[in-house]
């Protein structure tokens, strides 16, 4: 019995396939369009709305429990605080829009990406992205950072940075973390305090401000030295009143 041809399967029209193609790229298209634009949104209305939270202090606050935060205005902050988080983590903040690309050559010179982020991508990467080092992570924060900067003004960057770092497991902000570790309010802390504070972000779950060890007591000097500089050379001036 001679056996059936099997049947031949139907080519895709090469008009129906570049039809295909067009819809997924046209699609893709609209989808980063509409990103965009939410993103355009968020960073316009938190000018002056503070955000209620960000990824990471929401995926933090349902691993723990719920965390520590209130939102205080920077008028209601001592101004050392400011200046020794600039000192500590970006002492050129005023003089560039966004990248510091002398410590960025310089981390490359390096091979270390240590010191290259600045306060601004930080904020960027705290408010609108997630952590970790993706470069699709690094690419939204390279596109998104100038637009802030663009919008918000230094005192505004500073003033959402304060209120969004994490400082300890499950405290966030200044004002949490002043009375998590000296039982004061941001207003009354001192620039030691506020040095130690700063010293420990790079690694807060692993620091303490209230019981530094030698390396955070070192480098809390270092920023209270670097905070006077900048005050007294002006590069504090784009974020003090």
């Amino acid at each position: 019995m001679a056996k059936r041809a099997s049947p031949k399967k139907k080519k895709t029209p090469p008009v129906q396939r570049r039809s295909i193609k067009r819809r997924v790229i046209g699609g893709l298209i609209k989808g980063f369009i509409a990103v965009a634009g939410l993103l355009l949104v968020m960073i316009l209305l938190f000018t002056m709305l503070n955000p209620p939270t960000t990824p990471y202090m929401f995926s933090e606050s349902r691993r723990l429990g719920g965390v520590n935060q209130q939102w205080i205005a920077l008028e209601h902050v001592a101004p050392v605080v400011a200046r020794s988080v600039v000192a500590a983590e970006d002492a050129n903040f005023c003089e560039h829009w966004g990248f510091d690309l002398a410590a960025i050559k310089k981390a490359i010179a390096q091979g270390s990406n240590r010191g290259a982020s600045t306060l601004s991508q930080q904020v960027v990467k705290n408010v609108y992205l997630w952590q970790g080092r993706t470069w699709v992570r690094k690419a939204l924060e390279a596109a998104l950072t100038p637009v802030v900067e663009a919008i918000w003004t230094k005192r505004r960057i500073i003033e959402v940075y304060l209120n969004v770092a994490e400082f300890g497991e499950g405290v966030f902000g200044i004002d949490a973390a002043a009375q998590h570790y000296f039982g004061v309010i941001p207003a009354e802390l001192s620039e030691v305090q506020a040095a130690q504070l700063a010293a420990i972000l790079p690694s807060p779950k692993t620091r303490s401000a209230s019981r530094p060890s030698a390396s955070v007591r070192r480098r809390s000097a270092q920023i209270r030295d670097g905070a006077a500089t900048i005050s007294k050379d002006g590069r504090s001036s784009c974020f003090e009143s």
